[in-house]
């Protein structure tokens, strides 16, 4: 799936967007954190909850559980706030 990358982040990705699989949104950033090491600490905290700064968006829809279910064709925002 697509995910979009902000560019306080691209310093790890190097590009604006990036593709990444999931069947959650906590399986896609640890794909991302496979991908770009590092990248997945800067948007969630070591109590697995997402960092009070970003925000994330799936098709246009603001969600916060990274138990959130995706599908190969979602596109993922990452937003910091």
């Amino acid at each position: 799936m697509r995910v979009r990358i902000p560019t306080p982040l691209r310093s790890y990705t190097g590009r604006a967007e990036v593709e990444a699989e999931g069947a959650t949104l906590g399986a896609l950033l640890a794909d991302l954190d496979r991908l770009y090491p590092g990248l997945r600490f800067r948007v969630v905290d070591e109590q697995e909850r997402t960092r009070p700064h970003v925000r994330f968006f799936v098709n246009g829809e603001a969600v916060r559980d990274l138990g959130r279910p995706l599908a190969p064709d979602d596109v993922v925002f990452i937003v910091p706030a």
